[in-house]
């Protein structure tokens, strides 16, 4: 029987890497298809929605920080940088651009209108590169424990 030195760190890795699928992927889009939505109130939605996951994510971020931390691995090596690289994401995600998707967001809510922008490009690319390498990061947790 192997056991698991981090399961935590596994555990959060994923979970993470789960809300991001469910809710940036999948949520983010489909909400639009039901019947009776519209851009105002999809777009109401979404705010709520995102920041709620940019909570979850931060609840994340710190469980596997501590995680690290308690488990007095070598806190800077090059396999956890597949950690960190998500963690600058999520810093410039909380930090600019939600707030800047936010503010679009109540603009058109608002009935102003809005200018073209490319925002959601860089929100959705961020999160494929923060997905990329929270399932490289947690791969690497399975091989440690090996």
């Amino acid at each position: 029987m192997t056991t698991v030195r981090q399961p935590s760190i596994i555990v959060a890795t994923f979970l993470w890497v789960g809300f991001i699928c469910a809710i940036s992927f999948m949520e983010a889009w489909l909400k639009f298809q039901a019947p009776g939505i519209t851009l105002s109130l999809g777009l109401g939605i979404g705010r709520l929605v995102f920041d709620t996951l940019n909570k979850v994510e931060w609840i994340f971020t710190l469980s596997i920080f501590l995680s690290i931390l308690i488990s007095k691995d070598q806190f800077f090596s090059v396999k956890k940088l597949f950690y960190y690289l998500p963690v600058i994401i999520l810093i410039i995600q909380t930090t600019w651009l939600l707030p800047a998707l936010d503010y679009r967001a109540e603009m058109h809510i608002q009935g102003i209108e809005v200018p073209q922008s490319n925002l959601h490009f860089y929100y959705v690319g961020l999160e494929a590169l923060k997905v990329i390498s929270l399932t490289i990061f947690g791969i690497n947790q399975f091989k440690i424990n090996k």
